[in-house]
């Protein structure tokens, strides 16, 4: 039993090498654990603040001691209660945002990457519309206009300015598969446009979707906070840019008080470095020359191989199996032609 469990999970083991690579990447690893943090945070972030954000104490402008975790404001507010109920604002923003974005990209993308014709001449410009159009401007104006807009409205607004890069990348991608071979055997199955697109199309897109969606999400913090940083959002929705737009207003920066913006920075900071993270493993993963080395890092790394762009990594023992049969099946040949050339003269 010991050996067929042995054997059993040797027979596992590439497998899971094979289809796990994502996992394996330990930049992956670390943002999603960071990402995944600051969600549980947005979730539980204002059941579990010491104080409201909002309440004024005489503890004034005090540096982060046992009984406020990182310091008061000018006007004795919790730092640590502000930011805690702040991140979900963010993480609803940015994750709402990133989804519908990815949406009408693929939808928009891959329609008109698969059509073609004039389908594709039309949303294609009605795509390079949107490119062309600076999207953190039309914000603010869209913003000043909307007196009291909520986080719908900013959802709305920020996926509206957002989709069009990641349409334009779906395009080509789909102009390059609608030709496969597959593709061309679900057209002469007879299979409708829709379900080709949906079973055939977009499976072969799901990591260039996963990469678009994690852009989105990024662009969407920065969006938020930027918003929230030069007092476009209101001040009474709390976020990290609403505490870096209070900080600079009250003199924080000038005065010393660290402890009122650095946080708030280290957070978006963070958030972003996992959002990287994420994609640099979106990208080994669909990368063949990168997933390989990743499939082979133990190895490599015992053997003090240090991987350089450009290069693909090959595991020494296939090499030698194959080169081994190579001469196996040269000397096989060598010895039947000159077992032939015997008989031959005989």
């Amino acid at each position: 039993m010991a050996q067929v469990a042995v054997q059993a999970t040797e027979t596992l083991k590439p497998a899971v090498r094979k289809h796990f690579v994502f996992l394996r990447n330990t930049k992956s690893i670390v943002g999603l654990a960071i990402f995944g943090f600051f969600l549980v945070v947005g979730l539980i972030g204002p059941w579990i603040a010491p104080y409201s954000p909002d309440k004024v104490s005489t503890a004034a402008s005090e540096p982060p001691s046992a009984v406020h975790w990182l310091g008061t404001t000018q006007t004795g507010q919790d730092i640590f209660s502000q930011l805690l109920v702040g991140t979900r604002g963010v993480m609803v923003v940015s994750i709402s945002t990133g989804i519908i974005a990815t949406f009408i990209a693929a939808a928009i993308g891959v329609t008109s990457g698969f059509l073609g014709g004039m389908w594709d001449e039309m949303l294609s410009m009605f795509t390079n519309i949107f490119l062309v159009i600076p999207g953190l401007p039309l914000i603010i104006i869209i913003m000043g206009m909307m007196k009291e807009a909520g986080v719908g409205a900013i959802v709305l607004i920020i996926s509206l300015t957002g989709w069009a890069w990641g349409a334009r990348v779906l395009r080509s991608q789909t102009m390059s598969l609608r030709s496969r071979d597959f593709v061309e055997a679900s057209r002469a199955n007879g299979e409708t446009r829709f379900r080709t697109i949906f079973f055939e199309i977009l499976p072969n897109l799901t990591a260039i979707l996963a990469s678009t969606f994690i852009g989105t999400v990024t662009a969407s913090i920065m969006s938020l906070v930027t918003l929230s940083y030069i007092g476009v959002i209101p001040p009474s929705d709390w976020s990290w840019g609403t505490v870096l737009y209070w900080a600079q207003n009250s003199g924080a920066f000038t005065q010393g008080l660290w402890w009122w913006y650095a946080p708030a920075g280290l957070c978006v900071a963070l958030v972003g470095m996992s959002l990287a993270l994420i994609n640099f493993g979106i990208d080994e993963f669909v990368n063949p020359r990168l997933r390989n080395t990743g499939m082979n890092a133990a190895e490599l790394k015992k053997r003090k191989i240090y991987p350089r762009i450009g290069f693909t990594p090959v595991v020494q023992k296939a090499a030698s199996k194959s080169r081994l049969k190579t001469v196996h099946s040269s000397v096989s040949n060598s010895r039947l032609v000159a077992s032939e050339r015997n008989n031959d003269g005989k």
